[in-house]
């Protein structure tokens, strides 16, 4: 039975009574059946006028409890203790785990005895916890098991309650509880799994970014990436670097339009190709045409395309072969000076098939670099205005005075910060940079 003396409160004319102590309503209860809105079995009991009393609780949502209890007697007196209340809790009864198997779908709490025909004790309390994982658990227990509770909890139950200490109040206030406990659980489990999905990505993604694949120390690479997208790791731009021969360096730095991860994955897809080709020994002026074959069969839509700039390398003969398809030209730092390299535009990626048109780069020095970048880095307004920072503009940055005191290494990155002074504020798209250095830079 719920209880051997259940406390009972009356309201006479507004004012509440001091509880009174009645041995009357286990009798009651033993013989009483709940009365329900249908005569379907577990159907929600529906609770009956009342003394209105709120326990100064604030009325909430309308919840859903399922309990189960194989005494009737008790689960009347459940049913009782809510409609003292007026809780806006929906009861339904189930008298087995069997049973409360088909009525657990869409409610927000169980309220569980331990002592069931088909389940006694954790057993049952396991079981209920598998099968409404979504919902609050509170126990019932009696007073010779009230440790029983404890473990319970311990177990993965909100809370529990001790049969003969529970008055209405209490028991709307713990259901309550432990449905907002079992909510705020939840929220903090999925806020986890986010958090792991999230680190997952960012290792994924981090993955994704080439490591240039050089042995020679006559000339050294420095990069800059950082995607436009907010809290992406990358972005449609790509780069990379990789040496054939002793004497022989690839390049290539490539943007894809758009900014989404459809187009993020499409260029980490045309990264690994061109590395793919060209470590396949596949001819040069080949290249570029065989790029554009796979972008044009892994493109989501016809109207994506990609720009690109490819440069081989040969230290031997200090020459470079550059090649552009619609991307803005390198430029080379040499004797104090700097200028674009000379080389035609050509057709962006996937536009129509063409060749691009080679140009072949004589360095007079030993000390040079080629700065390689996508057209995030020039898109930015100047001062405010209409007009963009643009290829003229880099290469006045590159000139400035202030860039001789900057460290190669850390040049790219200053070219963004001096990018971002002009134009008010962060850059919007993708940013890659790659700059090449022999001897002394510049």
């Amino acid at each position: 039975m719920l209880c051997a003396t259940v406390v009972s409160a009356r309201i006479s004319k507004g004012t509440r009574k001091e509880p009174a102590i009645t041995s009357e309503l286990p009798r009651l209860a033993a013989v009483a059946r709940p009365h329900r809105g249908t005569d379907t079995p577990g159907a929600p009991v529906v609770p009956r006028a009342g003394s209105g009393l709120h326990g100064g609780l604030p009325p909430g949502e309308r919840l859903r409890v399922l309990l189960v209890e194989d005494d009737e007697g008790d689960a009347f007196l459940v049913g009782e203790l809510l409609a003292e209340t007026n809780s806006m809790i929906d009861l339904l009864v189930a008298t087995s785990l069997s049973e409360a198997r088909q009525r657990v779908m869409g409610v927000d709490c169980v309220l569980l005895d331990l002592g069931l025909p088909d389940a006694q004790g954790l057993d049952g309390l396991r079981r209920v916890l598998e099968m409404a994982s979504g919902a609050a658990v509170c126990v019932l227990t009696g007073r010779s098991d009230e440790h029983l509770g404890i473990v319970a909890v311990a177990e993965g139950a909100q809370d529990y309650l001790v049969k003969g200490q529970v008055d209405g109040v209490l028991l709307t206030r713990a259901l309550r509880y432990a449905v907002e406990r079992k909510r705020a659980d939840e929220n903090a489990r999925r806020l986890r799994e986010v958090e792991l999905r999230q680190a997952e990505s960012a290792r994924l993604e981090r993955g994704l970014l080439p490591q240039p694949l050089m042995t020679t120390d006559e000339v050294s690479v420095h990069t800059f990436y950082r995607p436009g997208r907010h809290a992406a790791l990358i972005g449609g731009d790509f780069y990379d670097v990789v040496q054939t021969r002793p004497d022989r360096i690839d390049l290539i730095v490539g943007d894809v339009c758009g900014h989404g991860v459809d187009e993020a994955a499409l260029g980490v897809e045309l990264r690994v190709a061109w590395r793919a080709l060209v470590l396949a020994g596949v001819p040069d002026d080949e290249v570029l045409p065989a790029l554009e074959q796979v972008l044009m069969s892994e493109r989501r839509l016809q109207e994506i395309f990609a720009t690109v700039a490819t440069a081989r390398l040969d230290l031997a003969s200090a020459r470079a072969t550059v090649r552009l398809a619609g991307h803005p030209p390198p430029l080379l730092l040499s004797g104090g000076k700097v200028a674009p390299v000379p080389a035609k535009g050509g057709l962006l990626l996937g536009v129509r098939p063409r060749r691009p048109v080679a140009f072949d780069l004589e360095f007079d020095t030993d000390d040079w670099s080629l700065l390689m970048y996508t057209d995030g880095l020039i898109e930015g307004r100047v001062d405010g205005g209409d007009e963009r920072l643009d290829v003229p503009g880099l290469t006045g940055l590159l000139a400035e005075p202030a860039n001789r005191a900057v460290p190669l290494s850390e040049l790219p990155a200053w070219l963004v910060g001096r990018a971002e002074q002009i134009n008010g504020g962060p850059l919007a798209d993708d940013v890659a940079m790659l700059l090449v250095t022999r001897g002394g830079g510049r």
